[in-house]
């Protein structure tokens, strides 16, 4: 959910509960100032009656409702005495209406001559349901055209307002460290944008630094080591071409020397991991899997052939992908050269390409493997010297690099899965 969309949320539910609370409050309110203005009411046309009883005695003989909206009852002088206006809210029944209907009555007492009379006074009310009806429509409708004023806000006026951070983030979405481009600007003036302009070109500073500092570094070592220990190793091939050596020396030296080749491929592949973490590859191209797997396989046919190991493609269905060329070869290869590593004589390796994800299934072990570790940089389920470590590490680096998802299960085979995050 993007910003505006949250901020809508938040201040609809706040209005809701601000308008709620606002409109019992307000109900009350009005339910008060209408009672005091009917009771204001009551209190005039009470006097208006005792005036009137003073010049006209028989009105005293009114004792319902039926001619009026007052009676008056005689009273002994304690009850009188005793007595204080109140009102009261009831219901009486309208004839015009034929039902209860609310009243506000004033009961009061009062003295005519050497009598004592108790007056009975009411006035219509407001209908409390009727009324709560109304405002709940009111409030209602209230509540839409806020929501719909400030959907208005948001898509005319705060969007304007956003408009230069969406334009920094779109810079910084489609920005590469490693190609010389200007860095990212903020249109306007807001100060927030322009303070984050400023901390982001500052952090995009550092981070080239950092880039190439390390790009540097990758290839001064990629050129210091692989130069010495391939001349170490021209060396020691010389050495043992000599007849010189004794058996014993001849094998020491033979030792030394695999020692040379595993450092050697050891040492490419930290330098590809490195290159891989920090994108230091060429722009993507559509890759087609299926003459990858069939270049792979020749590559590693003689490799296969010695560790007795049968391979079997099921490509029926098109796997492209827009990727750089040579991960998308490592990523198989290195699939591949470890379903024959670990494989048994005589075993076999299934190869399935499907429309978004390959597989790559090997016999084996007759046990899983610890899932959580085989990814692992120097995870070695062998104590072979030739192995690195580093082949399924490399398999997960690419795959992070370009999201995709590799998993690893076992079902009789070693599978490993992997999934691509949509088709190019």
């Amino acid at each position: 959910m993007n910003l505006l969309n949250q901020s809508l949320k938040y201040l609809s539910v706040s209005i809701f509960l601000i308008v709620s609370i606002w409109s019992a409050i307000f109900y009350f309110n009005m339910l008060d100032e209408i009672h005091d203005s009917i009771d204001d009411g009551l209190d005039n046309y009470k006097l208006l009656i005792i005036k009137r009883a003073e010049n006209d005695p028989s009105i005293l003989q009114k004792t319902d409702f039926e001619e009026g909206n007052f009676t008056l009852h005689q009273i002994a002088e304690s009850e009188a005495l005793g007595m204080r206006d109140y009102f009261t809210d009831t219901l009486l029944y309208m004839q015009n209406e034929e039902d209860l209907e609310p009243v506000r009555m004033l009961t009061s007492a009062f003295k005519h001559g050497e009598d004592y009379y108790r007056l009975t006074v009411f006035n219509s009310t407001v209908e409390e349901d009727d009324l709560i009806e109304d405002l709940l429509y009111s409030i209602i409708w209230l509540y839409i055209i806020l929501v719909f004023s400030i959907i208005l806000i948001n898509n005319v006026v705060l969007k304007r307002l956003w408009r230069p951070f969406y334009s920094l983030l779109n810079e910084l979405k489609s920005y590469r460290i490693d190609k010389e481009t200007s860095l990212p600007e903020v249109t306007g003036e807001t100060k927030e944008f322009k303070e984050l302009e400023v901390a982001v070109n500052a952090l995009i500073i550092r981070a080239k630094e950092t880039y190439y500092n390390q790009k540097k570094f990758t290839e001064n070592a990629s050129h210091e080591l692989q130069t010495p220990l391939a001349i170490i190793s021209t060396k020691l091939e010389l050495m043992l071409e000599k007849e010189s050596l004794d058996p014993a020396n001849a094998e020491n030296v033979g030792q030394i020397l695999q020692t040379i080749q595993r450092l050697t491929r050891l040492n490419k592949s930290l330098l590809l991991l490195s290159k891989i973490e920090n994108r230091q590859f060429n722009e993507p191209v559509s890759v087609d899997f299926s003459k990858l797997v069939d270049q792979s396989i020749k590559d590693l046919e003689d490799f296969a052939d010695f560790r007795e190991v049968e391979i079997f493609v099921d490509n029926s269905e098109a796997l492209t992908y827009q990727m750089d060329e040579s991960l998308a070869s490592i990523l198989i290869s290195n699939l591949l050269r470890n379903a024959i590593f670990h494989n048994v004589p005589g075993g076999k390796i299934q190869v399935i390409l499907s429309e978004n994800s390959f597989r790559v299934c090997n016999d084996g072990k007759e046990e899983a493997l610890d899932s959580t570790k085989i990814f692992d940089r120097f995870q070695k389920e062998t104590t072979s010297n030739s192995s690195t470590g580093l082949g399924l590490a490399i398999v997960q680096a690419i795959c992070k690099l370009y999201g995709f998802e590799v998993n690893y299960s076992f079902d009789g085979m070693h599978c490993f899965e992997v999934k691509l995050n949509s088709r190019s």
